[in-house]
């Protein structure tokens, strides 16, 4: 991979980054919230779950504020209403961990405390029809009554006044570079100048602006290698596909290797020679 290729699930490593600190996290929450006007850090709690459903990145976020919320976040760029399924089985387990972590017993006859849930997905790609709240009764069983309901409510507005707002710029302000220049180093350094010409995420670009460079420069490239995964597997079932298509053809006996190795181009004549052994 060329060393200066930018890792793709850039805009997630940097929403993973960013509201790892506790300040930029309270920035969020008095975004969500701007009616409390009391809270401080020390009420914010990550709480922020590591692999939930497979062993990779997440762009999510998980923060408690006191006893009173639980705010569940996921930064996407691309739609989809799984994001329903995903908040629902995050906020399950977050709510597992959250019992075990209070020493609550579930069990018992006296009703646990929970704080309330709030279910969020902030979107940076183009919006076309996009609500403003998604639910799992409407999306998936036509708004009928069902025993338990998903919302989500989804964040797409650019704002230079909150921190929610400053990271869907950055987020469109990269694209727009990617378009440019591809994805290269000069992509990456053109977003951070401009969003700090721009007053977006600026004291936070400008404290860890190296950090936030190796973040994007990441050399292991996740989508990538998940790309060159998928074509090994397909060039897999393509291949046993045409030993198949090829075992059928020597069995009738109406063409020589020669012919059959036109007709099945992944293999190769040795290929075929072992596959008529093994037949006769």
């Amino acid at each position: 991979m060329a060393e200066n290729m930018p890792k793709r699930k850039i805009k997630d490593s940097v929403f993973t980054n960013l509201f790892q600190d506790r300040k930029y996290l309270l920035q969020l929450y008095k975004a969500l919230h701007p009616e409390d006007h009391n809270v401080t850090e020390d009420e914010i709690e990550d709480i922020t779950i590591k692999h939930v459903l497979v062993d990779a990145d997440y762009n999510d976020l998980g923060f408690s504020v006191g006893n009173r919320l639980m705010i569940l976040i996921e930064s996407q760029s691309t739609w989809t209403l799984n994001i329903i399924i995903r908040a629902l089985m995050y906020l399950i387990q977050t709510y597992h961990d959250y019992f075990k972590r209070t020493n609550q017993n579930l069990y018992g006859s006296k009703k646990v405390n929970m704080p309330i849930p709030e279910l969020y997905v902030i979107f940076t790609g183009e919006r076309k029809n996009i609500p403003d709240t998604i639910s799992l009764s409407k999306e998936f069983f036509g708004g009928a009554e069902i025993a338990i309901d998903v919302e989500v409510k989804v964040l797409y507005q650019e704002n230079e006044k909150d921190i929610i707002g400053q990271y869907i710029i950055f987020s469109k302000v990269y694209n727009e570079q990617r378009k440019l220049y591809g994805n290269t180093k000069q992509a990456v350094t053109e977003t951070i100048r401009i969003c700090k010409d721009r007053n977006v995420l600026k004291e936070y670009l400008e404290s860890r602006e190296q950090e936030v460079v190796d973040i994007m420069m990441t050399l292991f490239d996740d989508e990538q290698i998940l790309k060159a995964y998928a074509k090994d597997i397909e060039d897999n079932k393509e291949r046993e596909t045409e030993r198949k298509t090829a075992e059928r053809m020597i069995k009738k006996g109406k063409m020589t290797l020669e012919e059959i190795a036109d007709c099945v181009p992944a293999l190769t004549l040795d290929e075929l020679k072992q596959i008529e052994a093994r037949i006769i």
